[in-house]
């Protein structure tokens, strides 16, 4: 890292004006030209400038710092007790304050993805504005990371066309710098993700096979379990469904092997779903349920499950059963209570509930006022056309006949809308 950039970084930390720092030492003029890599500051000049940023000179502190920033990097990517990870956070943190070191912008950028890890999301995006004012000194290596990390910022807003953006920035900053393979698989499998979420199907299946070659050749069989699900994903959308179960198939057994109960839940949630677009609904369901119970597993996705195995219960008319499904999906709902997820399960479930019990008052303002806007904002189309036509086709059976056209209308837009993607 240019000692200039670096200066210019530690000032804006600090919340220093140039003037402040420029004081007694250089002219104002002067000190923005080393900022801005314009000129070369004498070492006498440097030294001046980092005391009075309360940062120590020291090249042997700096090659044990590069180490540990390494360590923690990794420990970003990998699945990790989040209270290691703010350990050592903590420990960087305190010596990049008072040692000057080349992995400092390394460091700042990682900070993006550190409290994404931790859910902080107002924070990384407070990161990301902060750098911002020194973006224009980074290098290669750090455009990487920073196109990459402000790629998983837009994904988690799920502003999936703006993270296609940086991720394929970063990925052709991939010829210009040194990365190891696992870190170029990362990329293509979250490029294979994203192209997933904006339904571009060939490109997800491109991906996912350029991911699982490098996965394969590291024995990392959890990341090839996942990029088998993305390929699973892919074949069923385009009505290859033994291509896909066969996909499916294998991540299960790598889950198996690997005594990873998400890979394998998550297997079996594809699967159920699978199951349930061809219409075998005792299959699906088979799967579902297999999919509910393992208490080891993400309450999200243990959700995800139980609000779909209502759904093919209420399918084929088992109301008894839904409501007894409903039971324990109120239970796992108590455990989220605190999650961002919390409240389209509360609609989905509670919906289901006056459906089945005929309470059609409450369906209706339920859907319309809180369950439709909420999955239009968060363009969630498949559960948006599924509970237009719920609302639809009862509107239809009690008259309502202009309600109904209205609400068959959005659910053919919303399918529309899909298939245009």
């Amino acid at each position: 890292m240019e000692i200039g950039s670096f200066i210019k970084l530690q000032r804006v930390k600090k919340g220093m004006t140039q003037e402040e720092l420029a004081d007694g030492i250089v002219s104002m003029s002067y000190l923005s030209k080393i900022e801005n890599l314009r000129t070369e500051a004498s070492p006498e000049v440097v030294s001046m400038l980092c005391t009075r940023l309360g940062i120590e000179l020291n090249s042997e502190k700096d090659i044990t710092i590069k180490e540990k920033c390494e360590q923690w990097f990794n420990m970003l990517y990998v699945v990790n007790d989040k209270e290691m990870i703010i350990e050592k956070y903590n420990e960087l943190n305190e010596l990049l304050s008072v040692v000057r070191s080349d992995s400092m912008m390394l460091f700042e950028i990682h900070k993006i993805r550190y409290y994404l890890v931790l859910g902080q999301y107002d924070n990384a995006l407070e990161q990301i504005n902060s750098l911002n004012e020194v973006s224009g000194t980074f290098d290669n290596l750090h455009l990487f990371y920073w196109y990459k990390f402000k790629g998983n910022y837009a994904t988690l807003n799920n502003e999936y066309n703006q993270a296609m953006n940086m991720y394929k920035l970063a990925e052709d900053k991939i010829s210009q710098i040194h990365l190891s393979d696992s870190e170029i698989a990362d990329l293509q499998y979250t490029i294979a993700v994203t192209h997933s979420k904006l339904l571009n199907t060939l490109e997800v299946i491109e991906y996912s096979n350029k991911a699982i070659d490098i996965f394969q050749r590291e024995y990392n069989f959890i990341r090839c379990a996942q990029c088998h699900i993305l390929l699973g994903i892919s074949y069923r959308r385009i009505k290859m469904y033994e291509k896909a179960i066969k996909h499916y198939n294998l991540a299960r057994h790598l889950g198996e092997l690997n005594k990873n109960n998400t890979i394998i839940q998550l297997t079996n949630q594809n699967l159920g779903y699978l199951y349930s677009s061809i219409g075998d609904s005792k299959e699906a369901i088979k799967h579902y349920l297999g999919a509910i119970d393992d208490e080891s597993v993400g309450l999200n996705e243990r959700l995800i499950a139980i609000t779909n195995l209502i759904k093919e219960y209420y399918k084929t008319g088992n109301f008894e059963k839904a409501l007894e499904v409903i039971e324990k999906a109120k239970k796992i709902l108590e455990l989220a209570k605190n999650n961002v997820f919390y409240e389209v399960y509360y609609y989905i479930i509670h919906s289901y509930v006056y459906a089945i019990n005929n309470e059609y008052e409450q369906f209706t303002t339920l859907v319309i006022e809180n369950l439709i806007p909420y999955l239009k904002k968060h363009k969630d189309h498949g559960n948006l056309i599924l509970f237009t036509n719920m609302l639809a086709k009862h509107f239809e059976e009690v008259g309502r006949y202009k309600d109904s056209v209205k609400y068959y209308k959005l659910a053919n837009l919303t399918y529309e809308e899909i298939v245009n993607l």
